[in-house]
């Protein structure tokens, strides 16, 4: 009889274990991050780009594959999504990555992969800088590692021409001046409906994605409505990539016009799997198959 209570605790046990834990962790400054562990296997931190665009849709288009490779660890980040705002306001690059590590030291994780879609890869550069010994590897997807590279020589020419309209590249290179630029251009666009064009192969896709926000209600916007006028996240990564030791999966789309399909030039992690796809800025829409090779590829070397 204790011998099959025994085994009835163990089952438990793991059943318990492969199931989503949703959580909310209070951060040092009282921001309530919104955090679910789903999956079994090496701990995996997503990182979401948008700026602010939310864990969520990671999780209903991708975690099925995701989670049987990684324990997934899906943060909406301060001011985003589900989580709550800081009371002072401070989205600094710094305070963001530090919410990081206290979202590991929570969860009781040694060491962690990071997982980065487009912005994201700003975070995962800024947060292996800073505490290299928390991260063993780094999987990039349509990742930016310069917003001011991947602005002016991929994301406002391409949207002009999509929109057939002139555009001026900033002379002083300040990010006010190509923002500026960008919401000329983002008019036109919405003017001749061809945003979709940026990131998708169909517009059927953009559509797709977008009802995936619907579903979440109360949407926390503050993070996406500052971070483009935060310097910090305006620096250019780019030259630090060959410090960087750890594996790196950087995953491309050779029609991702929101990052820049040459934006890989750049890029020199010197322990790398580079992997170039046709496909645009959302892979886990669009081209599924290989980004799963990609990252089968990166599992085989860890």
């Amino acid at each position: 009889m204790r011998k099959v209570v025994l085994l009835l605790i163990v089952v438990i046990s793991i059943a318990c274990k492969g199931q989503a834990q949703e959580r909310e962790i209070l951060t040092s400054d009282s921001v309530r991050l919104f955090v679910k562990v789903k999956g079994t296997g090496t701990p995996c931190l997503y990182l979401h780009g948008g700026p602010g665009s939310g864990s969520y849709w990671l999780e209903k288009f991708f975690g099925d594959y995701l989670e049987q490779q990684f324990q997934m660890i899906y943060l909406d980040q301060r001011g985003v999504s589900r989580s709550s705002s800081p009371k002072d306001n401070n989205y600094s690059l710094g305070r963001m990555i530090m919410d990081f590590e206290e979202i590991r030291e929570a969860l009781g994780i040694k060491e962690w992969l990071t997982l980065g879609h487009s912005f994201g890869g700003i975070l995962q550069m800024a947060y292996v800088e800073k505490y290299p010994q928390s991260i063993k590897g780094m999987i990039m997807i349509n990742c930016t590692l310069s917003m001011k590279e991947s602005f002016c020589n991929s994301w406002i020419p391409k949207a002009a021409e999509f929109s057939r309209v002139s555009y001026t590249l900033p002379k002083n290179d300040s990010p006010d001046s190509i923002l500026n630029e960008m919401m000329e251009v983002a008019k036109a666009m919405d003017e001749n409906g061809v945003r979709w064009k940026m990131a998708y192969s169909f517009q059927k896709s953009d559509s797709i994605m977008n009802s995936s926000y619907r579903e979440i209600s109360n949407w926390n916007n503050d993070f996406s409505s500052k971070a483009l006028n935060i310097d910090d996240y305006w620096n250019d990564y780019t030259t630090e990539t060959a410090k960087v030791k750890i594996p790196v999966l950087f995953f491309y789309g050779y029609t991702d016009w929101m990052i820049g399909p040459k934006h890989y030039l750049n890029v020199k992690f010197p322990n790398m799997i580079l992997w170039g796809s046709d496909v645009g800025h959302m892979p886990f829409l669009e081209n599924r198959e290989d980004l799963e090779k990609a990252i089968d590829k990166y599992i085989s070397i860890m």
